[in-house]
């Protein structure tokens, strides 16, 4: 996609039309300070390896030692050192042959030389006599002053010359993406061309609510002065909050594509540094780029790390400052631009409880569009975009996949659709088909398939009991939930074993009756250890925890028991992310405290005799499940109806 602040102009042309190559160093200064100081580093290398080749570098005695013996010839006395020619030397060469006589048998050897010149250097002493020494022996004398000059430019000028290029250089490799030093103030946004965004409302499916919030801000963008007639205005601001993966950078881009405007994209994070009033200079740059190309779409994702609740307060003081800075600066600007001129901003956030209050009020954020995990309708609507762009096998039952999926987000169903791919891929298959989708569902959830993992005869006899334990109960109860698969496979980091639960409809409300037999379920699995084996093992931790937080969930958070009553003990921090450092805890007495984990037993003692009570009617229906599902590993829905359906008519 093209970037306009990447944008480049064309090359100039010489007098035929050619691209002039030269004209950018020439007129770069950069390179030409550094093609000075390279031609100055390699004359001084030529200096020091060639033309000071072959010169004796002797000490001020050996001068004298070699003056009293007649080997100076001549001598240049300069300000520190002294330089001059000695007699030659006269060196042996290879030995040739002449005759001695005419008759003579063989020739005799005869040594030929050649003379080899001498120079020296020494540094110079204080010595007043030195002159007349060398005159009286005959030495040709001349004396040298250095221009201050050379020594100057050497001992500075390049020096710093040299510091200067080196540091010009680093600081703009450092700072290449932000376009220099002196650019670090500019914004960082990505700029895309209305021909650039691809992305309509029809890419967009399982969010039809908010597509529709949204449409009257494509119209708006598309026609301004239809809104002016009557006196309103669009909105300033639309906020998208929902769960990661639900849709809302692509929803933005939608907007954009639909409205085919330019759509201007940055994340919240980018405006963070640690110079305070870099943020807020930027803020200002892309509100100023923004409104240069308007109408258009200004998209700041993860808003929460730069619209954080200044009431919250920051670890340090100098990150306190830059980002209240930053915030009051965007607050500035949502209050300064014009509706009028078409710039519309969206912000996308998963974290709305944390935002700033002025940051949400009317007139900044006029709008916000709540974006859940899409219902069974939805999802089924999402499959059918993305396998757009598998092979698949005509005979899929999407409904299916989609009543599989339950909880899943638009990321993940995107993700599901590429695994269905892959798995029909490694078996070399000619399309995708519904069983690559339950596969792809199966190494999603419970991760990937360890068959290389084996299990003694005792083990997989108590992985079977505890799996078909949580399924039994799930029937006999006549969970929602249906049960769709059993396996004894292992599976993912932990998992022995699993059963696969298919909810048979989306339920947004649970009545107490329905949570207590959820928790039953999970405790299915621990009170078949215990009815068939006689001893518990380790393999039902998890849903130990799963289950007592369920059922604390019913005493503090749902009013659900009569001891406590209905106050709300706990609340969740977030509503769409949860830490797993939060104290749920906090703020209680250690009496109410008491109490609830009082009250969690005596409810997980319930839901475990309930547990126990559906076990002990199909003990039948489970021996002979855990027969063959030893001897097969995995058991279908069919499967497991039909056995059902044999002890239950």
């Amino acid at each position: 996609m093209k970037n306009l602040e990447d944008t480049q102009f064309p090359a100039p042309r010489n007098a035929n039309g050619a691209k002039n190559k030269n004209n950018d160093t020439d007129r770069d200064p950069k390179k030409f300070l550094g093609a000075i100081i390279a031609a100055l580093l390699v004359g001084m290398l030529i200096n020091t390896l060639f033309l000071s080749k072959g010169v004796e570098n002797i000490t001020y005695s050996e001068f004298l030692k070699l003056l009293e013996n007649g080997e100076v010839v001549s001598a240049v006395i300069g300000e520190t050192t002294i330089n001059g020619d000695l007699k030659p030397l006269d060196v042996p060469t290879d030995k040739v042959a002449t005759p001695q006589a005419e008759n003579a048998s063989a020739p005799s050897p005869e040594t030929a030389t050649k003379s080899k010149a001498r120079r020296f250097t020494t540094h110079a002493v204080k010595d007043d006599t030195l002159v007349a020494k060398l005159t009286a022996k005959g030495v040709h004398v001349r004396g040298e002053v250095r221009n201050p000059m050379i020594d100057f430019l050497l001992a500075w000028i390049l020096p710093g010359l040299l510091l200067y290029w080196i540091w010009t250089m680093a600081s703009g490799r450092m700072l290449k993406g932000a376009g220099g030093l002196l650019s670090m103030t500019k914004s960082r946004a990505k700029v895309f061309i209305e021909k650039d965004v691809k992305t309509v409302f029809a890419d967009v499916a399982g969010i039809d609510e908010a597509k529709e919030e949204l449409l009257e801000v494509v119209s708006f963008l598309k026609d301004p002065k239809r809104y002016a007639r009557l006196g309103g205005r669009a909105p300033k601001g639309v906020l998208l909050v929902g769960p990661p993966g639900t849709g809302k950078t692509l929803l933005a881009r939608a907007v954009a594509g639909e409205a085919q405007v330019p759509f201007f994209s940055i994340n919240g994070s980018e405006f963070v540094e640690m110079f305070v009033g870099l943020g807020a200079a930027r803020v200002r740059d892309l509100f100023e780029q923004a409104r240069s190309q308007a109408p258009c779409i200004l998209f700041i994702d993860e808003i929460d790390a730069l619209g954080k609740s200044r009431a919250l307060g920051f670890a340090g003081g100098g990150a306190n400052d830059e980002k209240e800075q930053t915030l009051n600066q965007l607050l500035a600007e949502m209050d300064g631009f014009d509706p009028s001129e078409g710039v519309i901003m969206l912000a996308a956030t998963n974290r709305p409880e944390i935002l700033d209050p002025a940051l949400l009020r009317a007139g900044r954020f006029d709008r916000q569009v709540m974006l859940n995990n899409p219902d069974q309708m939805g999802r089924q609507q999402i499959l059918n975009v993305h396998v757009k762009k598998i092979k698949l096998a005509p005979q899929v039952n999407l409904h299916n996949v989609a009543s599989l999926t339950s909880g899943f987000s638009g990321a993940d169903l995107a993700n599901l659709v590429n695994e269905a791919a892959l798995v029909a891929t490694r078996r070399n298959a000619e399309a995708v088909t519904e069983a690559d989708f339950s596969q792809a569902i199966e190494r999603i959830i419970a991760g990937l398939e360890k068959k290389g993992k084996v299990m003694n005869p005792q083990e997989k006899t108590r992985v079977a009991f505890h799996e078909l334990g949580h399924a039994t109960v799930a029937m006999d109860l006549n969970c929602l939930d249906k049960v769709h698969k059993i396996s004894i496979i292992p599976r993912g980091m932990g998992a022995l074993g699993y059963t696969l639960q298919r909810p048979t409809e989306d339920r947004y409300l649970l009545d107490e009756d329905e949570l207590m037999n959820k928790a039953a379920v999970l405790l299915g699995g621990r009170a078949a250890e215990k009815i068939f084996l006689g001893k518990v093992s380790t393999g039902a931790a998890d849903d130990l925890a799963k289950a007592t937080d369920l059922v604390r969930a019913m005493i503090t958070q749902f009013g659900m028991s009569e001891k406590l009553g209905l106050a709300a003990l706990e609340r969740r921090s977030s509503a769409f992310l949860q830490s797993p450092f939060e104290s749920p805890r906090s703020g209680l007495s250690e009496k109410t405290a008491g109490e609830i984990d009082v009250e969690t037993k005596e409810l997980l003692g319930q839901a475990f005799q309930v547990a126990s009570q559906c076990l002990e009617r199909n003990r039948a229906f489970i021996r002979e499940a855990h027969d063959r599902l030893l001897s097969k590993e995995t058991l279908t829905e069919d499967e497991i109806s039909g056995l059902w359906k044999n002890h239950h008519n």
